[in-house]
């Protein structure tokens, strides 16, 4: 095959947060900055929404800012959202990731 391949950030974003979303007890994303609450007040949500995509060097960083299901156990479930978008970065994207983060910023009995 030739010529190259790129995956921006933004579609890595999109794939990081989809695979957050299907993580057992994560209800859904908080926004990770001002202009996503902006956005998601006027109603356009995007899968990429609560995950800010970083550079260390040459390798992407991940941070993510989740809300999660009242009753859970937090650190299970952030290292569950950890390993999940890792493996699905390596074996979707081909990138492996410098650093994972994820932020619970909030949590609810809506499930």
């Amino acid at each position: 095959m030739n010529g190259n391949i790129t995956i921006t950030e933004a579609a890595l974003a999109s794939l990081i947060g989809l695979t957050a979303h299907e993580v057992p007890g994560v209800v859904g994303m908080a926004p990770a900055n001002f202009r996503e609450g902006i956005q998601r007040v006027l109603g356009r949500a995007h899968a990429r929404d609560g995950v800010l995509i970083g550079r260390d060097g040459a390798r992407y960083t991940a941070d993510l800012f989740v809300v999660l299901a009242y009753g859970v156990s937090i650190p299970t479930v952030a290292r569950n959202i950890s390993e999940r978008v890792e493996h699905a970065v390596r074996t979707q994207a081909g990138i492996e990731l410098a650093s994972t983060r994820v932020h619970a910023v909030g949590v609810t009995n809506a499930r």
